[in-house]
């Protein structure tokens, strides 16, 4: 018994033997030349650029007091969302209040003063009419008459005045929206240099971000002007400070006038509907411009090589032979693919599997991806089954 296992142990291994050899039909043999070439050609690809971006709403009005006082009361909280004229602050307002009826006070004088100077012009008007006086005094009471008018005037005008002052003391929203931070409390005394909050109208949100002069350059070059540019602009994304998708797009609607010295670029402005009420103001991300390249080149990602900064191909000659060659692609890539800039023209052949087996110079034989996947899945096969030859020879022995 032992004897007829020990004889099929050694075919087994005679046979495993043979079809590993050099030359042997039908098995790979990856000591060739034979590696995956592909031709290049045009298609369309869409690209993704993208932007840091500044969130706010269309609308951010400080809310500040006009007048300096204490705060009594606070009617609002922070999120909470306002309508135009709603009181949000009230202030201490006995001193306005006082000033009211001190200038009320002053009116009711002033008013007095005027129907006691009337009736004196009046009677004076009789009295002249009867030659018992002279026109100077029915000037004069005239005069007097017209100086207690301007009087009353004076003194109304001060009551508005005060009424005003003291209508300060209740402090509304001047827009509508959502309250921002409070950083004052009841009871701090307050003046028009502290903003109390800010009221931001989120329905629509402003997101600001910044292109390079050479980008903006190139866009009004291809649409004729500045502002063709911008309204053929496509419809922008919006990257969240997560990284997920805002779920509305948003359009681009305003661009500076002038370019930022510091920074060379110009400030754009997007703007996204806010309906669930999401974005916030003072909030950051990112504006994604999706663009679309009818006649890219584009080459796998693992058909190339990366030194530093720079990008590599082999491209196969018509003798075979192969050349390293420098291409230049888009900084903006899907992870998978280059889209390829330079370097690389329609038509030209590169290779696309076991560029660590190549060297500048070299003559291949060119196959197809299929035909080198398969050699690949044989190779695998085939140490698979010595795998467990071994596995068998090993069990047999044993016992």
């Amino acid at each position: 018994m032992k004897i007829k296992q020990c004889l099929f142990i050694a075919t087994t291994a005679i046979v495993l033997s043979s079809c590993g050899g050099k030359g042997s039909k039908g098995m790979p043999n990856f000591g060739d030349n034979e590696f995956a070439v592909v031709t290049i050609g045009t298609q369309s690809a869409g690209l993704q650029t993208s932007y840091p971006a500044t969130i706010r709403g269309i609308q951010d009005v400080e809310v500040r007091p006009k007048i300096s006082g204490f705060i009594t009361k606070l009617l609002v909280h922070e999120g909470e969302t306002v309508s135009a004229g709603q009181t949000m602050f009230l202030i201490d307002s006995e001193t306005y209040r006082a000033a009211v009826r001190q200038a009320q006070a002053a009116l009711n004088t002033a008013k007095t003063q005027m129907n006691t100077a009337k009736m004196t012009y009046d009677n004076n008007k009789k009295l002249f009419e009867q030659n018992i006086i002279g026109q100077y005094e029915l000037s004069t009471s005239l005069n007097s008459y017209t100086t207690a008018q301007a009087a009353v005037a004076q003194a109304q005008a001060a009551v508005a005045s005060a009424q005003e002052t003291l209508s300060w003391c209740t402090v509304k929203a001047p827009a509508a929206g959502v309250v921002g931070s409070l950083p004052f409390k009841v009871g701090t005394l307050v003046s028009a240099s502290n903003a109390l909050t800010t009221v931001s109208n989120i329905s629509i949100m402003e997101v600001f971000f910044s292109m390079s002069e050479s980008e903006m350059l190139n866009l009004s070059k291809t649409a004729g002007s500045a502002k063709a540019a911008i309204d053929e602009m496509p419809a922008v994304k919006l990257q969240l400070a997560d990284g997920t998708t805002y779920n509305h797009p948003g359009k681009v609607v305003k661009m500076s006038g002038v370019i930022d010295a510091s920074t060379g670029t110009y400030s754009l402005i997007a703007h996204f509907q806010n309906p669930e009420k999401l974005l916030k103001s003072g909030g950051s991300g990112r504006i994604v411009i999706p663009q679309v390249n009818n006649s890219a080149i584009i080459v796998p990602q693992p058909a190339t090589s990366q030194i530093q900064d720079k990008v590599f191909v082999y491209v196969v000659g018509k003798d075979n032979k192969v050349k390293y060659t420098e291409i230049t692609v888009d900084p903006q890539n899907d992870g998978k693919n280059f889209i390829v800039t330079g370097g690389l023209h329609s038509g030209d052949r590169i290779v696309t599997k076991g560029l660590p087996k190549l060297s500048d110079g070299m003559e291949i034989k060119p196959i197809t991806e299929a035909q080198y996947m398969k050699k690949i899945e044989d190779a695998e096969k085939l140490g698979a089954a010595q795998g467990n030859a071994g596995d068998f020879a090993k069990a047999m022995g044993g016992k």
